[in-house]
C-alpha cells in the first residue's frame, strides 16, 4: 500500500491503521518524485505481485501505477478518495477538465473497490463504474487537554476569558482563482462587528497568512489571532480556547463531497461548528451545528451572515449548543471503520481470486505473512496501500 501524500504523512497513517489487521506491506512513495516513485512501485508491482494494491489518494502518477499493475500484471487495487478529482482539476486548471474526467472515469471502473471518505464520494464512484465501495470517513487523532489549558492559552494570545472565539485549524494556503484561503471569512467577519468581546483565532500556517494579516488590519493581535504552525501535540489546548469552530467549504462539486479532518476534530473537541448549507451539514447537523447561505465562503452573503451570527451570539447559547455536539458519532469511529474496511477487503481479495482475468493465478504467499481468518477466506493476503 501507498499514499499519494508521501511516506510519514496522515493520509498514509490513515490506511495503515484501516488495513492493520492483514499486516499491510507498506511502500514508500516520495511526493517531491512522484514519477520516479512511480517507476519503482511499477517494479515492485511486478516482482512481488500483491493480492491487491491499496492506494491513499489519485494523483496521476500513483494511478499509473495501479493501472499498470492491474492491465500489465493482474494485480487488483482498491482507490481511496476524500476528493472528487474532475470538478478539483477543473478548478485549478480547467483545460484539463475533461481530461481528468476521463481519468476518474477510468480509475473506478478498472479498480477492484473504492474507499470514500464520505458517503457522497462512495455513490459519485459507483456512479462512474466502481465495482464495488464503502465509505470510511476518517477520524480524529487524540488530543489531550490539559486543566487550566483553555485559560493560560487564551491567555498566551491575548484573549480574555469572557471572549466569545471562533476559529479554524488548517492549512491557510491562498487560492488565486477563489481569491481565498480559509480563515479569510472569519477575519472579514468579525470586521464587520463592533462587538471587541468577539475574537478569531486562526491555527494553522501557509502562504495566505499574510494575506490574512494584511485583512486583519489593526485587529490584527487584537481580535484577529493567528498561532502559526502548531505541532500536533499542542494542537488540543488551542482547540480548547475556541467556542465555534468554523468549516468554510463551498456548496459545489468540490466542496459538497467532503467532510474535511477538521469536522472529526472539531466534533472530539466539544465545538459547536459554523457551515455552508452542505450535504453534511443536514446529513450529520443538528442543534450543534449553524447552516450559513451562500455558495462559497468568500461570497458577500455568507460573510454577512456570519457578521451578523458574531454579533447575536450569546454566552448562553453557546454553552447550550456546547452541550448538544455529539462526542461519539459513528460514522468517525476509527474502530468501526477498521472493521468495515477488513470486511470489504476480505471480499474484493475473495472475488479476486475467481477473476479469470487473473490467468489463474494463485495468490503470493509468504511464510512470514499476517494470516486473515474469517469464515470466507482464510490465508495470507499482502495489501500494498497509499
Amino acid at each position: 500500500m501507498f499514499a499519494t501524500l508521501g511516506e510519514g504523512s496522515r493520509d498514509e497513517g490513515r490506511i495503515v491503521s484501516l488495513t492493520a489487521s492483514f499486516g499491510p506491506t507498506v511502500w514508500p512513495f516520495e511526493r517531491a518524485s512522484k514519477w520516479r516513485s512511480s517507476l519503482h512501485l511499477v517494479r515492485r508491482l511486478r516482482s512481488e505481485r500483491p493480492d491487491v494494491v491499496v492506494v491513499e489518494g489519485t494523483s496521476v502518477a500513483a494511478g499509473a501505477v495501479v493501472l499498470v499493475g492491474r492491465c500489465v500484471f493482474k494485480v487488483p487495487f482498491v482507490v481511496s478518495s476524500g476528493d472528487a478529482v474532475g470538478p478539483f482539476i477543473r478548478l485549478i486548471a480547467p483545460k484539463l477538465g475533461i481530461f481528468a474526467d476521463l481519468y476518474e472515469i477510468i480509475l473506478c471502473r478498472a479498480c477492484a473497490g473504492f474507499i470514500g471518505w464520505t458517503p457522497y464520494l462512495t455513490g459519485r464512484a459507483i456512479t462512474l463504474g466502481a465495482p464495488r465501495a464503502m465509505t470510511a470517513a476518517n477520524w480524529a487523532p487524540p488530543q489531550p487537554v490539559r486543566n487550566g489549558d483553555r485559560e493560560t492559552t487564551r491567555d498566551e494570545l491575548g484573549i480574555p476569558p469572557e471572549a466569545i472565539v471562533f476559529g479554524l485549524v488548517g492549512s491557510l494556503n491562498w487560492s488565486e482563482h477563489a481569491r481565498y484561503c480559509y480563515g479569510l471569512e472569519l477575519v472579514r467577519a468579525v470586521r464587520r462587528t463592533s462587538r471587541r468581546d468577539v475574537h478569531v483565532v486562526l491555527v494553522g500556517d501557509g502562504n495566505g497568512r499574510e494575506r490574512l494579516e494584511a485583512a486583519a488590519g489593526p485587529e490584527l493581535g487584537s481580535r484577529v489571532h493567528l498561532t502559526g504552525h502548531v505541532e500536533r501535540e499542542e494542537l488540543g489546548r488551542y482547540l480548547a480556547v475556541l467556542d465555534v469552530g468554523s468549516l468554510p467549504q463551498s456548496v459545489d462539486r468540490i466542496g459538497a463531497f467532503r467532510y474535511t479532518t477538521k469536522l472529526s476534530e472539531y466534533l472530539a473537541a466539544g465545538l459547536p461548528i459554523v457551515t455552508g448549507q452542505l450535504p453534511l451539514a443536514y446529513d450529520l447537523g443538528g442543534d450543534w451545528l449553524w447552516r450559513l447561505p451562500g455558495d462559497t465562503p468568500w461570497a458577500e452573503t455568507y460573510v454577512d451572515a456570519l457578521a451578523a451570527l458574531m454579533s447575536e451570539l450569546t454566552v448562553i447559547e453557546v454553552t447550550q449548543r456546547r452541550a448538544s455536539v455529539p462526542r461519539n458519532l459513528p460514522v468517525f469511529n476509527e474502530e468501526l471503520q477498521r472493521r468495515s474496511v477488513e470486511g470489504f477487503l476480505t471480499d474484493v481479495i475473495e472475488r479476486a481470486a475467481r477473476d479469470p482475468r487473473r490467468r489463474g493465478a494463485e495468490f503470493h504467499r509468504r511464510s512470514g505473512a499476517h494470516a486473515i481468518e474469517t469464515p470466507r477466506v482464510a490465508g495470507s493476503a499482502r495489501i500494498t496501500g497509499d
